[in-house]
């Protein structure tokens, strides 16, 4: 390489040394700081233990370990004591001893109090890219707060490593800014997920759910994040900005999936603050104008993640509670990994235009002996997104959409996605911390889990788009919305009588089902947050006769449309699946709309007429 700056070159040349020369000048007593995760300076770190007299009684400060190291062993205690922002592996079991220290604290807070001197910071140990030709060093896979730490510590000691990717963005470091330069080529320190399992798959698949087309996602790394992004194959122009990110994003990259053409912050560019991965993804990171890098007070700050439109926070949990409280920083009183960025991206997304905060976690621990959702968290577990910033929640048996809804409503939607192990015991538990009635009911013990199978979308005429699914429990109050919407004539059309109210004592068995013998869909518009019922079809199972009695409701502004005849034939495709051979209903002399949709379903149809109520009956084998 040919310099362009001659005095950068006579810098950088004679700041080179070797390593036993550039730890000289530490002290003990020091605060020394080593770059984050995959960037760790690993020929530095492991030197560290070799000059126990500069080194003695240090503070180790160290965003998150993933290889154990000098300081993370026990034999070293008495020369270090590490300091970590989250609890990687490799310090897991040192923090658990009492052997090293945790600090709690959002990642987009770490570089404000570096450069404010309320952290001190007296060696930073990191690792660079070789410099420039005008003398700029790239940190790499790691900008976060490590740019922070080499501004403002008092010592920097700097790897230079051939092998470094030369990351683009606010990641940049002047040789100037490098006090002593040891240059020592090694691979970069990988990080591989471990592989998903039937679980994390599932729960990939319900939060690919909630990402539209042309969002900008969020995601880290782990099981669930990778399972999550697996399952985003068949989107469209998705965009990146996230503190984080792995192999996963990769994958998406290289398809297309993932071009950032839509993005309202940083358009065409991956936003991120590191990455820890494999090799092939460094390789797809050098000197890549697509990817930028920043530190986390700029990347996490929630101000600018609402920047980005359709902006989507995927975030993991260890536990939460039936009021929407989140654990993910600890067992209980044991400390597990750390606050990281989830506070500020379930802030920003739920700030952004169309934004979707998101949680996601398996819905039991310990192999399937816990469950992960509980009637009040454990023993002081700690509480990183509050019941009052929570909004979607997803295990592998479905979402629940809490924002802006009661402690009831919470309640059950969370037990709706709990294991069914655990959903009686929760819900009794629920009852007696008075979160939901005392005669609430779940399904029958031993009847069908929720029909997930079972969905439709419909496009009715001069009108917006229709889905339809099985009713849920947790309908209830949506049910009720649905009852008061409708005209005294709908009404008496559908119960054959005047009926004014539907409190909760007659709401609650419609929407509390076995799936079986009881079986009804509902049409609906908006999303998971804004639901609103358009139709309901049910039917009730007659044992001995092998016929369902079915009836069905439409709002009156939906009417006319065709949501009726959808809701019926969806009705029949469940039965039919089910081997009931035909359907019965009552019907209103009156009513000639509902018996025009029933003549044209293409059955034979078996009526007869009684005090101006029509008897209709069809069988599944009899076409007309």
């Amino acid at each position: 390489m040919e310099w362009r700056l001659p005095r950068l070159k006579e810098v950088y040349e004679s700041r080179l040394c070797p390593v036993a020369a550039a730890f000289e000048k530490i002290k003990p007593g020091s605060r020394i700081f080593i770059a984050t995760a995959c960037a760790e300076p690993q020929y530095l770190v492991k030197n560290l233990a070799r000059f126990p007299k500069n080194i003695a009684d240090t503070e180790i400060l160290h965003l998150v370990s993933i290889a154990v190291s000098p300081y993370t062993d026990a034999q070293f205690q008495h020369l270090f004591r590490l300091n970590t922002f989250f609890i990687g592996r490799a310090a897991r079991e040192s923090v658990a001893r009492g052997e090293a220290d945790y600090t709690p604290i959002s990642l987009s807070e770490i570089p404000k109090i570096i450069k404010s001197g309320r952290l001190h910071i007296d060696v930073a140990l990191v690792q660079v890219s070789p410099p420039d030709a005008f003398g700029n060093c790239s940190l790499g896979v790691s900008v976060e707060t490590v740019k922070a730490a080499v501004e403002h510590a008092g010592y920097v000691i700097a790897q230079v490593n051939p092998r470094m990717p030369r990351t683009l963005g606010d990641s940049f470091v002047s040789v100037e800014s490098l006090h002593a330069i040891v240059e020592h080529e090694e691979p970069i320190l990988e990080f591989l997920a471990e592989p998903g399992d039937e679980v994390t798959e599932r729960i990939g698949f319900y939060v690919s759910r909630l990402v539209p087309n042309g969002a900008t996602i969020q995601a880290g790394i782990g099981k669930i994040p990778n399972a999550a992004l697996r399952h985003l194959m068949d989107k469209r122009d998705l965009g990146v900005h996230t503190e984080m990110f792995s192999d996963g994003l990769i994958e998406l990259y290289e398809a297309g999936v993932i071009n950032n053409r839509k993005k309202t912050f940083h358009p065409g560019k991956i936003i991120a603050a590191f990455c820890m991965g494999s090799q092939r993804l460094y390789d797809t990171i050098n000197n890549n104008p697509v990817f930028e890098f920043y530190t986390t007070d700029y990347v996490s700050d929630p101000r600018n993640i609402a920047r980005n439109e359709s902006m989507v926070a995927i975030n993991s949990a260890l536990e939460i509670d039936l009021t929407g409280q989140v654990c993910a920083d600890s067992l209980g009183s044991q400390f597990f990994s750390g606050i990281g960025g989830q506070a500020d991206f379930i802030r920003g997304a739920a700030l952004a235009r169309y934004g979707r905060p998101i949680i996601a976690l398996p819905s039991t621990a310990k192999a399937g002996a816990v469950s992960r959702i509980v009637p009040v968290l454990s023993r002081g577990a700690g509480v990183v997104t509050t019941r009052g910033d929570v909004h979607y929640v997803v295990t592998e048996y479905g979402i629940a959409y809490l924002h802006g809804k009661s402690i009831r409503e919470r309640a059950l939607a969370l037990l709706n996605i709990a294991h069914p192990s655990f959903r009686p015991g929760l819900l009794e538990e629920a009852k007696k911390l008075k979160f939901i009635y005392a005669d609430q009911e779940l399904p029958p013990e031993g009847g069908s889990l929720y029909p997930e199978r079972y969905a439709w979308t419909f496009t009715p005429r001069e009108a917006g788009e229709v889905k339809f699914r099985p009713i849920k429990p947790v309908d209830e109050e949506k049910l009720r919305r649905f009852f008061y919407s409708l005209s005294e004539q709908d009404v008496y059309y559908r119960f054959m009588g005047a009926v004014k109210t539907l409190p909760h004592k007659q709401a609650q068995p419609l929407v509390v089902l076995d799936y079986e013998e009881k079986f009804a869909v509902v049409g609906y518009i908006g999303g998971e947050e804004d639901e609103e019922l358009v139709g309901v079809a049910r039917y009730f199972l007659d044992r001995a006769t092998n016929l369902a009695e079915a009836a069905i409701v439409v709002r009156p502004d939906w009417q006319g449309k065709g949501v009726g005849s959808f809701l019926l034939r969806a009705l029949i495709e469940v039965a039919q699946e089910k081997g009931v051979s035909g359907i019965v209903a009552e019907v209103l002399a009156i009513n000639r709309r509902m018996m025009n949709v029933i003549y044209k379903l293409g059955y034979k149809v078996h009526s007869s007429l009684e005090g101006g109520v029509y008897s209709v009956n069809f069988r599944f084998d009899e076409k007309a």
